[in-house]
């Protein structure tokens, strides 16, 4: 029998980081909707756009930009406060990513408690559904996390990438190894339970064929790797060389 084609693998590129430039200053470049556009250009499937409690780089204005003068799909990763649900409401993004969220950390640290967290979730998640709107949880690739959210009805988990691109960055081969696989491991289980699977947190050209190569992998989710790079070769050739990275690993899988 031939071998089952691939599942296509999809780019969501987060632009967060295009607003912490422009707030250093307190400019109003360089624009976030200038970057979505740009991104979709050069390959990228979804804009990502993480709209903190602070308000610490994307602002509420950059959703609703974004939103209005592109066409491309807009995923909003969000706190499970009823703030946070009420804009979403509001806005009616194409796609929710619920996230753990400190006002004291950097970046995302880790995955959400979602087995601790189910009674807090459920009505926010059933909200957001019966708008319309793709839900996600952001996890680490843990079964009990990815059983929990099974059993919220989600469509979608994210699976937390961030420690496996960790230890890459460190050069510890042996740890790396095993993260990878809990990751190829997590990735089975949560398909197995019918979920749509992505992955993201700290993905960069050196780091991301590995997980590109998971088949039941559809979505990455890549943003402060892309505007890092894009200083020295530009916003667009970063995004196409990181889109053909992924699918020269998709295709090789």
């Amino acid at each position: 029998m031939p071998p089952e084609p691939k599942r296509p693998l999809r780019l969501g590129v987060n632009i967060d980081h295009v607003a912490t430039l422009r707030n250093a200053r307190g400019s109003p470049y360089p624009e976030p909707v200038r970057a979505a556009r740009l991104a979709r250009e050069a390959g990228a499937d979804i804009i990502t756009m993480h709209l903190r409690e602070d308000r610490r780089h994307i602002r509420d204005i950059d959703v609703e930009s974004v939103a209005r003068e592109t066409d491309i799909p807009v995923n909003l990763e969000m706190a499970a406060t009823p703030e946070m649900v009420a804009i979403a409401l509001r806005l009616k993004p194409y796609a929710c990513c619920i996230v753990p969220e400190r006002r004291q950390e950097v970046t995302t640290e880790g995955g959400l408690d979602v087995a601790g967290l189910h009674n807090h979730l459920a009505p926010m998640i059933d909200e957001l559904k019966r708008a319309g709107i793709r839900v996600a949880l952001f996890i680490d690739p843990d079964p009990r996390q990815i059983e929990a959210s099974a059993a919220l009805n989600v469509p979608d988990v994210e699976l937390h990438t961030g420690t496996y691109c960790d230890a890459t960055l460190e050069g510890d081969a042996a740890r790396t190894q095993l993260l990878l696989a809990d990751l190829r491991a997590g990735a089975k289980i949560a398909a197995g339970l019918g979920l749509e699977v992505h992955a993201g947190h700290g993905l960069t050209y050196e780091n991301v064929g590995a997980v590109a190569a998971i088949p039941e992998i559809v979505e990455l989710q890549i943003g402060h790797f892309l505007v890092g790079e894009s200083v020295f070769i530009g916003f667009a050739p970063a995004i196409r060389h990181m889109r053909a990275t992924m699918d020269r690993a998709r295709i090789g899988s």
